[in-house]
C-alpha cells in the first residue's frame, strides 16, 4: 500500500470514529431509557469494531450486572451478575485497567465460564472500565470468535467510550434522582 493511501485509509478511520462518539453523544442527548441507550452503544460498537459481540456490564450492588448485549438474544440481560473478583470483567473493573488478549482468552487463568454466554468460547478479548466520578460503574467487553490483535486506537476508542458511558449513567441518576447506579 503506498503511503498515500495508507494515510488515506487512517484518515478514513478517524472519520468513522469522530462520527461513532457523535452517534453516542446524540444518544446521550435523546429522550431515552437507559437500556435503550445502551443497546444502541453495542451495537454501534459491534459495527465499529467489526466485533463478535459486544456487552455492558454495571456495577449494582457490588456486583456486575449485564445491562447490555449486541446479540441476538437478550435472555442473560439482567440474570449474567459477576463479583467484582471474578473473571476477566471483573479484574477490569477491580484493577481500573484495559485488558486485552488476542487469542483463547477461555485459557486465561482469570477467566470464569458461563455455561449460557455463547461469547466464552471466543478468542479475542477487549474490555476497559466504564468510569464515573473517578468511580468505575460497570465494563464494556468486545469479543471476537477468531484470533485478533486490537490496535491502539481501537483500545483508545473503547477507553473513551467507556468514558462516555461513565457520563450517561451520572446524566441517567440526575434524571433519575432515585437511580442507584451511580453513588
Amino acid at each position: 500500500m503506498s503511503k498515500t493511501r495508507d494515510l488515506e485509509a487512517r484518515l478514513e478511520r478517524a472519520e468513522q470514529q469522530v462520527r461513532l462518539f457523535q452517534r453516542v453523544s446524540r444518544l446521550m442527548t435523546r429522550d431515552m431509557g437507559l437500556e435503550g441507550v445502551l443497546s444502541e452503544i453495542v451495537k454501534l460498537v459491534r459495527d465499529f469494531l467489526d466485533t463478535d459481540s459486544c456487552l455492558i456490564y454495571l456495577v449494582e450492588e457490588n456486583e456486575l450486572v449485564l445491562y447490555a448485549s449486541s446479540d441476538q438474544g437478550q435472555q442473560n440481560i439482567g440474570r449474567v451478575r459477576l463479583r467484582l473478583n471474578e473473571g476477566l470483567t471483573g479484574w477490569v473493573a477491580r484493577e481500573r485497567r484495559l485488558l486485552a488478549i488476542s487469542r483463547e482468552a477461555y485459557s486465561d487463568p482469570r477467566f470464569k465460564y458461563f455455561k449460557d454466554l455463547p461469547q466464552d468460547s471466543f478468542e479475542a478479548f477487549l474490555s476497559v472500565p466504564i468510569i464515573a466520578q473517578s468511580k468505575v460503574v460497570g465494563v464494556i467487553n468486545v469479543q471476537h470468535r477468531e484470533p485478533r490483535i486490537h490496535s491502539g486506537g481501537d483500545m483508545e476508542m473503547l477507553s473513551t467510550l467507556g468514558e462516555q458511558i461513565g457520563c450517561l449513567l451520572v446524566l441517567s441518576r440526575l434524571k433519575s434522582p432515585a437511580a442507584s447506579l451511580v453513588r
